[in-house]
């Protein structure tokens, strides 16, 4: 058989059953099939061509071109290549080639040189560049894509089947690329070529609409918008969801896009429709539902449902409650009336207009003051329990005059009637008071009591038409035996002594007036008692109670200077020894943190600090985004024995060095050591197969930061504080063991769905970038950590310690209490180093308690020895936890673009303070200018030899607040001195006032 025969016996086998498949959503760059005329590729060797263009038909009986090649008695290479294919954007693209391969044994002779392959190659180009001899003929500069080998071999009278082959070239950088196919010895017919990259499909979902995406990346994030009619609940967030480098969506979108009020969502959450006639929806949440009672929705659309003619909806009223009316009027007033004092009691209204909040208003009238003529009663009269919002059907009037008629109305009222613009129901009753009775005694209150006695005022009341004579008293024990009788007792005034009482006993006292018709009414009962044996006079326990005072204070200030002297004795003399890195041992018995690079064999350190998993005992369910090695996963952990649970997997990708997966495993090594319940739980690593996991605990609402933003003023400043002290726990613990975090930030911080917060990323190891005219902190991979979060010392002189991370600490407080806003807002990084350097702070965020706002000060001290301690910070903020009422105490400034950074430079110098209060607020310690007068230091001069133990008399117990204040003290003296022997200057302006030169008030944003 011929060369020329071979070649048309291998186009036959193909066009009798040739199939194109396709898989996916793919957008084609070149297929031969498509083509009518000459391909046009080049052939090398171009003076004896053995690759051949021919024609045929398909299945279709359409037109296709074919290249084949037969020659097999001959090792030497032959190329064929493509014309340029521009990628049209794609970081990758997928070649599918349709091919058919004689057998070897099947030719007539056999040569040792034929083979059943043949090799594929790319070239990348920004234009049409290839010419016969450019590039050469020749592997490199070629970039190699596979060696292809048939899967079906055709031979004499055997099955005729053909190859179909799908490879990736990647990556994609210029503008084109050519396809190069090279045969060396084969024999075999390249029926078609298709080139293709993928993509993934424009889609609806979740009210989300998400372009066509093509991927550039494993993983490649996709930005959608909210479908018509629909729009994004709580703070604008951008709908994602990822496109998988196959062309397929991965996972569910991430969004909160609801429909519009007036709209729900229809057709699987892909459009948003109006609500129906006769329907109605408020809010963004939820479907549309029927009008509620008493309303209606006339047309399509509705936010709210509108109220029937004589009904009506409270402002307080939810949209989905019926419409109400205001009630009828009250039925039947009872009164009594007892003297100069009314009871009036009623039944409710026949009808409550459909409301359950009924309130009633009682309206008094004096009338016969003219004939014919009614004043309000004023003043003069009380109301018990109360004139208006009374919930009860009784009341009781006091004060009244005695000889007079009075008309008392009672108003019916709801949550509607002030809206409906008509005066209440009402009804009515008239009275008339007794003759010449006198006035009832208000209120009885107690002077003086002892053992044996007590001495009771009262008021005198109001008598327009006669005299008070004297009192009588009624008093008698409140617990007495049956039978046994009061006492009474008069005074002529509103004043008297009750004695020969017993001891510790309670009374029940009331009081009436007599006048010239006799007396009146006796007043309600009121409870006074005695003292007990063994109490002294007021003088006595006034000097008993300050003798116990002063033994208190001398008792808690010896307890002071013991603890200050044990704290002082164990302290070391070199502050910088507090800051030692992880490699310095603390002491016997007391576990500290081992750097795992400090391993000659760093692989030893995580076989030692991390737990091997078995990979059967894992199953990874979805992915929830991508790091910097690999994908993150969420999965279900089922160790035999113990009980399942989800896990967080991060993955190492494929294609890694020796020195990332070391990198990789490293943070497991590093988070192996640490136990506590605010550091995130290592569970485990899988090593001894692809790819290395590394597996923690499951933290349900992901990043501290984002889940901040997704509930802003959700949470109470008590919930807060909680997830705060969370935090300093494990930072606390943490610096304990000696380990500096360095990236402290609340995107590092990972929180439940108990609201536990957990400390983690200890896997990037950090240097400072130079010559950068934003300065940022580098990580061992290239990725950007921004240095708003860092100490000014750790910029300056990359000095991390654990004060370092109490700066970033600080910041996280910020975070926090602001829900999530970023730091600094849109200053770069450069304008925040020198804001900090000027010793300008952040203010504080919207209602944001000041007490915690002065904490984040504390942290963000110049001075890194001056700044709080993380087991002081957990102190602090237990003490805030256990006093929830100071949390009320909320500062004046609010975060934004509106605000200034807070200056924290002192506006007066030390030579102006006059006062131990100016001085004071001068270095920023206002807050102890209360103590210190209370102990006596009331001028500056007592200042001069002021002691560390006045200091804990004073209250002063942070160590980094004693040695600001001791600090201030020379400059002081020095400047009181000179002040007090030079003249006093003022400058004066023209107009005669004074004026004082201040530093700048703040850095606008």
């Amino acid at each position: 058989m011929d060369s020329t025969t071979k070649k048309l016996a291998l186009l036959g086998f193909v066009l009798l059953d040739f199939v194109l498949l396709i898989f996916g959503e793919e957008e084609i760059l070149m297929n031969t099939k498509a083509e009518t005329s000459d391909l046009r590729w080049t052939i090398y060797p171009r003076t004896k061509p053995e690759w051949e263009q021919l024609s045929g038909l398909d299945e279709e009986n359409n037109s296709v071109r074919t290249y084949e090649i037969c020659q097999v008695d001959s090792a030497s290479s032959h190329w064929l290549r493509s014309g340029l294919i521009l990628r049209r954007g794609a970081s990758q693209a997928y070649v599918e080639l349709t091919f058919t391969m004689m057998e070897c044994s099947s030719h007539t002779t056999h040569h040792r040189s034929c083979k059943e392959t043949f090799n594929l190659y790319y070239y990348q180009a920004d234009s049409n560049e290839a010419t016969d001899t450019h590039p050469p003929w020749m592997e490199n500069p070629y970039t190699k894509v596979d060696t292809v080998a048939a899967d079906f071999l055709l031979r004499k009278g055997g099955e005729q089947k053909f190859n179909v082959k799908t490879l990736r070239l990647g990556p994609l950088s210029m503008r084109g690329f050519y396809l190069a196919f090279q045969a060396q010895g084969a024999c075999m017919a390249l029926l078609s070529v298709r080139v293709f990259f993928k993509k993934c499909p424009s889609m609806v979902s979740a009210l989300s609409s998400f372009p066509e995406t093509v991927p550039r990346t494993l993983v490649q994030e996709a930005q959608g918008v909210c479908v018509a009619d629909a729009a994004q609940q709580g703070r604008p967030r951008p709908p994602k969801l990822f496109c998988g480098e196959d062309g397929q969506w991965v996972g569910q979108p991430t969004t909160s896009c609801a429909c519009l009020p007036g709209f729900e969502a229809a057709d699987g959450s892909t459009v948003c429709h109006k609500c129906p006639v006769g329907q109605f929806k408020a809010g963004l949440e939820g479907q549309c539902t029927g009008c509620p009672g008493y309303s209606h929705a006339a047309g399509i659309g509705s936010t709210v449902c509108a109220c029937r003619p004589g009904y009506l909806r409270a402002e307080s009223d939810a949209p989905n409650s019926p419409c109400t009316r205001p009630p009828s009027a009250p039925r039947g007033i009872v009164p009594r009336v007892n003297e100069t004092t009314l009871t009036l009691e009623w039944n409710e209204p026949l009808d409550s207009g459909g409301r359950s909040d009924l309130s009633y208003a009682v309206r008094c009238s004096m009338c016969g003051v003219r004939r014919g003529q009614c004043a309000p009663c004023g003043d003069s009269v009380s109301y018990r329990p109360a004139q208006l919002g009374l919930v009860g059907r009784r009341a009781e009037v006091w004060g009244l005059l005695p000889h007079t008629t009075y008309t008392f109305s009672i108003d019916a009222l709801s949550g509607v009637s002030a809206l409906s613009g008509k005066a209440p129901a009402w009804d009515s009753i008239n009275i008339t008071t007794n003759h010449d009775v006198p006035a009832l005694v208000s209120v009885i209150r107690k002077s003086v009591s002892t053992e044996s006695s007590l001495t009771l005022h009262w008021s005198v009341p109001t008598q327009p038409h006669y005299t008070i004579l004297q009192y009588q008293l009624r008093y008698c024990e409140k617990e007495r035996q049956s039978g046994e009788q009061c006492h009474y007792k008069e005074s002529p005034g509103n004043q008297v002594v009750l004695s020969d009482l017993r001891r510790a006993t309670q009374y029940e006292v009331q009081v009436r007036a007599r006048t010239l018709v006799g007396y009146g009414s006796f007043s309600p009962a009121a409870t006074f008692r005695t003292l007990p044996d063994g109490h002294d006079s007021p003088s006595q326990i006034l000097v008993t109670g300050v003798l116990v005072a002063v033994g208190l204070l001398l008792v808690i200030i010896v307890i002071f200077a013991a603890v200050f002297c044990m704290r002082r004795h164990r302290r070391t003399k070199d502050p910088e020894l507090a800051d030692k890195t992880s490699q310095y041992l603390m002491g016997q018995g007391v576990k500290v943190y081992i750097d795992p690079f400090t391993y000659e064999d760093p692989n030893e350190a995580v076989r030692e600090f991390a737990k091997e998993i078995d990979v059967s005992f894992v199953k990874i369910e979805e992915v929830i985004g991508a790091g910097e090695f690999g994908e993150v996963c969420r999965g279900r952990l089922k160790v035999p024995g113990k009980k399942e649970n989800y896990v967080a997997i991060k993955t190492l990708k494929g294609g890694f060095t020796d020195k990332q997966r070391r990198d990789f495993l490293s943070e497991a090594s590093i988070m192996g050591q640490f136990q506590h319940p605010n550091i995130i739980h290592l569970e485990g690593i899988i090593t001894a197969s692809c790819p290395v996991m590394i597996l923690t605990e499951f933290m349900e609402n992901g990043a501290l930061d984002s889940f901040l933003r997704l509930n802003d003023s959700q949470f109470t400043p008590i919930q807060l504080v909680g997830m705060l002290r969370g935090i300093a726990s494990g930072m606390k613990y943490l610096s304990e063991m000696s380990y500096v975090h360095r990236d402290l930030a609340a995107r590092n911080i990972l929180i439940n769905s108990n609201l536990v917060c957990k400390v983690s990323d200890f896997g990037l190891s950090r240097f400072l970038q130079e010559n950068s005219a934003d300065p940022t902190y580098t990580s061992s991979l290239g990725g950007k950590i921004p240095i708003r979060w860092t100490a000014p010392e750790a910029i300056a002189f990359r000095k991390f310690t654990s004060a370092s991370d109490v700066w970033s600490y600080g910041i996280v407080m910020w975070e926090v209490m602001s829900f999530g806003e970023r730091p600094y807002w849109d200053m770069s990084n450069q304008d925040v180093i020198n804001a900090i350097e000027q010793d300008y702070r952040l203010p504080p965020p919207p209602d944001c308690p000041t007490h915690l706002h002065q904490l984040m000060l504390d942290c963000w001290q110049k001075e890194r020895t001056s700044r709080p301690r993380f087991a002081e910070i957990v102190s602090a903020l237990d003490k805030l936890i256990r006093n929830p009422a100071s949390l009320k105490i909320v500062a004046q400034d609010g975060a934004g673009p509106s605000y200034p950074l807070l200056d924290q430079r002192g506006t007066q110098t030390l030579s102006t303070c006059a006062s131990v209060g100016d001085w004071l607020r001068a270095i920023k310690m206002e807050r102890y200018e209360d103590s210190f007068l209370h102990t006596g230091f009331t001028s500056v001069e007592q200042l001069a030899h002021i002691t560390t133990d006045d200091l804990l008399a004073v209250g002063v117990t942070l160590a980094g607040h004693q040695r600001k204040i001791l600090s201030s003290i020379p400059t002081l003296t020095t400047t009181t001195a000179t002040a007090a022997s030079a003249n006093n200057t003022t400058t004066t302006t023209s107009n005669g006032s004074s004026s004082t030169l201040k530093g700048p008030n703040a850095v606008p944003f």
